[in-house]
């Protein structure tokens, strides 16, 4: 069955399409990601949209980039799945864990369409999930987070055991960042052919949120 991966470029959606790309029964021929209306970066993570689409090009599977404001998501998400849908795919991966408000949202509007929801990772213990990730090689470092949670030290920080062991020592926060406590991009791992190469710019607090810059390596 042919596939797309609902994409925001960090670890869960990495995880996700490894798992699926491994499986017999699915052919991966698409990554969807939603960014901002001025198509600058990604909806959710803030990551630049170059930055998605080598990413993209470093996995070897195209990308769809659909423009879309919060008020609209739904609506555009819609729209992209439909045309994906005229590609013959049938299949649609996502990398929610286990907040049961996300998975309603998925399987509503995969029904929509007619499309297949798969979500691999689903009820997975969160430590698991994470040892799986840093054992099998992938290779993400920390691009935004929630401020009320963890400060700007935390942005650059690499996904490795000593990050989840500290993270682990705060207690509050969600192992895998579930609820927004921080976010990830991931440059390296078994599904690249190559290393996404990129600089590390500024800090930027907005809303509540800390934000690490990254670009292209020129």
């Amino acid at each position: 069955m042919k596939a797309f991966v609902s994409w925001s470029g960090g670890k869960e959606t990495s995880l996700a399409c490894y798992m699926v790309k491994n499986l017999n029964d699915f052919e991966i021929r698409y990554l969807l990601n939603m960014i901002s209306e001025d198509g600058r970066h990604s909806r959710t993570h803030g990551i630049s949209s170059n930055l998605l689409r080598a990413q993209a090009e470093a996995i070897g599977i195209p990308i769809i980039q659909r423009k879309a404001s919060w008020e609209i998501y739904e609506e555009e998400f819609k729209k992209a799945i439909a045309n994906l849908k005229k590609k013959n795919i049938q299949v649609g991966v996502f990398g929610d864990i286990d907040i049961q408000e996300h998975r309603n949202w998925v399987e509503r509007v995969c029904k929509d369409i007619d499309i297949k929801p798969i979500l691999p990772l689903w009820k997975r213990e969160r430590e698991i999930l994470l040892e799986e990730f840093i054992q099998i090689g992938f290779k993400a470092i920390i691009v935004a987070t929630n401020a009320d949670f963890l400060g700007a030290e935390w942005l650059g920080r690499k996904i490795d055991r000593k990050f989840v062991k500290e993270l682990k020592a705060i207690g509050n926060v969600d192992l895998c960042g579930e609820k927004g406590e921080y976010h990830t991009f991931v440059y390296d791992g078994p599904i690249f052919t190559d290393p996404v190469a990129f600089t590390v710019g500024e800090k930027t607090l907005k809303d509540k949120h800390w934000f690490l810059k990254l670009e292209l390596k020129k």
